[in-house]
């Protein structure tokens, strides 16, 4: 669900708060998830043309998995596709069926409700009428093929549409001591139908209302996530943001974040599945992980210090990382930089870096579609998302680390309470 500050959850090139790591996940389940990605993305194609698959995303993948995980054949609906940039020019078994045109409508919807809330608000280019104009006609485009697409597959989307529309009434009316779950209600409501009708789809409508409960807390922690990222650069810019707004705490937030992850997990447990290791991983596993990520406390150890986090000291009482393995020599003195490499290239994630600007939407399309074509979104180690300028990382991109130095806890072992086998890895514990 859209709100003012919604870089990264609707309108941004492979967007999404669930973005697992490809070493956790291990060979068979990446191939899943995998799948599923690219079988939202050529549904998008399918039925709405190429334009569309810019707003494939990755927790509108979370509908398909929902969907195929409670089929009666999991893994069944499936059709191999051809060759393409995004996965180095090979083919590749992807997801097909009611699951993946489910959660196409869903994103064109919510993408369309993006692309209003940006020319209401006069971002970028968006402020010249001609180019709204433009984007009005897309976004109205969008809106009904999400519409077309939700009505094949038995979804009334108007469900997503009264929820945006209500998102922006109480934005409005919101100020210091409203209470933060009171801006997070139409976002709640709209994942809530979308995670419940994915039971219907799969003839398991026993499972709508845990389903439903799982739904509506997922769609608070999107909203709290995305305004807790975007909490420091909305201030520099003056952009609006829900915490800001009503005056809640980092840890407040904190604690709602951890209240939701909770109630999923409960509510997935009276979820009956033929197959829901994937989904387990991603909404128990990974979540918790989007959730640390956000808030910059752990964070898988291949991918560096975590922005915004504590700069680790040497032993001597620097405030940089000691010299050793890995750091680039300095020219200045023998002790070599301080600055340890990261991936791609760029500062040091522990090291506050200038807010981006956000680039306006035609402009934002025009560099998507260049990062497609040279397929930086599937194997560059990091890439800048096309509209909000943020680092993301490649899908398929390599990790060089094993599972022993990661924070992999979905084994069965003493170190945490999950007896669960969702990946390939055996990690020391």
């Amino acid at each position: 669900m859209p709100s003012r500050n919604w870089d990264n959850t609707t309108g941004e090139q492979v967007f999404g708060i669930v973005r697992p790591c490809g070493h956790r996940l291990g060979a068979g389940m990446k191939a899943q998830w995998t799948a599923h990605l690219c079988g939202l993305c050529l549904a998008l194609r399918a039925d709405h043309g190429q334009f569309a698959r810019v707003v494939t995303n990755y927790d509108g993948l979370l509908i398909s998995v929902l969907t195929e995980a409670q089929s009666a054949t999991p893994g069944d609906a499936r059709r191999t596709a051809g060759p393409c940039p995004l996965r180095g020019m090979r083919t590749a078994s992807v997801a097909r069926g009611e699951g993946a045109r489910l959660a196409a409508a869903v994103s064109l919807v919510l993408a369309a409700a993006k692309v209003r809330d940006h020319v209401a608000d006069g971002d970028g280019l968006l402020a010249h009428r001609p180019v709204a104009a433009a984007a009005r006609r897309v976004a109205v485009g969008w809106s009904r093929a999400g519409e077309r697409t939700g009505a094949a597959v038995g979804f009334d989307t108007a469900v997503l549409v009264e929820a945006v529309d209500r998102q922006l009434d109480v934005e409005a009316l919101a100020g210091p001591g409203t209470p933060l779950l009171h801006l997070t209600e139409p976002t709640e409501t709209a994942t809530a139908a979308a995670f419940a009708h994915t039971a219907r789809l799969a003839g398991r409508p026993h499972n709508a209302a845990p389903l439903a409960e799982a739904g509506r807390l997922f769609g608070r922690l999107a909203h709290l996530l995305d305004a807790v990222e975007d909490r420091t650069v909305d201030a520099a810019t003056g952009a609006w943001n829900p915490l800001t707004a009503t005056g809640t705490g980092h840890a407040e937030a904190r604690r709602l974040a951890d209240d939701a992850l909770h109630g999923i997990r409960l509510a997935l447990r009276d979820v009956e599945f033929t197959d829901g290791r994937l989904t387990h991983l991603l909404l128990v596993h990974e979540l918790r992980r989007s959730v640390d990520r956000a808030f910059g406390t752990t964070t898988c150890t291949h991918q560096g210090a975590r922005p915004g986090g504590p700069i680790p000291a040497d032993p001597a009482g620097s405030t940089y990382p000691p010299p050793g393995p890995g750091r680039h020599p300095h020219p200045s003195g023998p002790g070599g930089s301080p600055y340890p490499p990261t991936p791609g290239g760029g500062s040091w994630p522990g090291l506050p870096e200038p807010p981006r600007r956000s680039r306006g939407f035609l402009s934002g399309c025009a560099i998507g579609l260049g990062l497609c074509c040279t397929c930086q979104v599937c194997c560059a180690n990091e890439f800048e998302g096309p509209w909000s300028g943020r680092k993301r990382e490649g899908v398929c991109r390599d990790c060089d680390c094993d599972c022993s130095i990661c924070d992999c806890d979905c084994c069965d072992c003493d170190c945490c309470d999950c007896d669960c086998d969702c990946c390939d890895c055996s990690c020391d514990c």
